[in-house]
């Protein structure tokens, strides 16, 4: 009987953690930040289609980078979650950190116990009457709350200093996706044409489902 080779448990872990880092890396970043009238979610994708954001429920969002069929998985999964418990209870109850949480602990257990982790970090986005909650949730099922902004995908360290060198909490949605925009672009040191933006919005002003898709004017107005 041929004995398998024998990994130490924190070289197996540091090996599925760089293998899913990279993977990461790769995709395209999304911004995902508080403005004075709600959150915006924005970030490069040229596929019309295939969206790395979107609605979860009335008043949360999701954003996902990475493997694009492990995130939408996760996006999907999340809708159910919402729309069950909303049915079961009420749609109050149904909360940002329990979405998030519910990835944390499918993520965790993924990288723990399968042979490939998943290749996707996520943003669960909030809007609540009076403040918001960003809940980062990373490959391996780490939780993070964010407080303003945050950002997943390509350089991350550059792209929270980018940000976060002109980011103000009384920001208009305009001046938000000028300097998101413009923070993605220097992290990536690539010019992104008009069409390959994808950008959606939880608006504190609309009625029961905050979220809406913006318009490629509303993305980069006309001068």
């Amino acid at each position: 009987m041929t004995m398998p080779f024998y990994v130490p448990p924190e070289q197996l872990i540091k090996d599925r953690a760089e293998f899913a880092r990279k993977g990461i890396q790769r995709g395209r970043p999304i911004g995902v930040v508080e403005y004075d009238g709600g959150i915006l979610l924005i970030g490069e994708n040229p596929n019309r289609s295939l969206h790395k954001t979107g609605e979860i429920y009335d008043h949360l969002a999701f954003a996902g980078v990475g493997r694009y069929n492990e995130f939408e998985m996760l996006r999907v999964a999340g809708i159910r979650y919402a729309d069950v418990k909303g049915y079961a209870y009420a749609r109050a109850d149904v909360t940002g950190k329990g979405l998030a949480n519910a990835y944390s602990q499918t993520l965790g257990q993924i990288f723990t116990h399968e042979v490939k982790p998943y290749e996707v970090e996520v943003v669960v986005a909030e809007l609540g009457d009076d403040d918001n909650h960003l809940f980062h949730v990373r490959y391996d099922g780490t939780l993070r709350d964010k407080q303003d902004f945050a950002v997943i995908g390509g350089d991350e360290d550059r792209l929270v200093e980018e940000i976060g060198a002109g980011y103000r909490p009384d920001m208009s949605l305009s001046d938000t996706i000028g300097l998101t925009m413009t923070a993605i672009q220097n992290a990536t040191e690539n010019e992104i044409p008009p069409e390959h933006w994808e950008a959606g919005v939880l608006d504190r002003s609309l009625g029961r489902r905050k979220f809406r898709r913006l318009t490629p004017n509303e993305i980069t107005p006309s001068d």
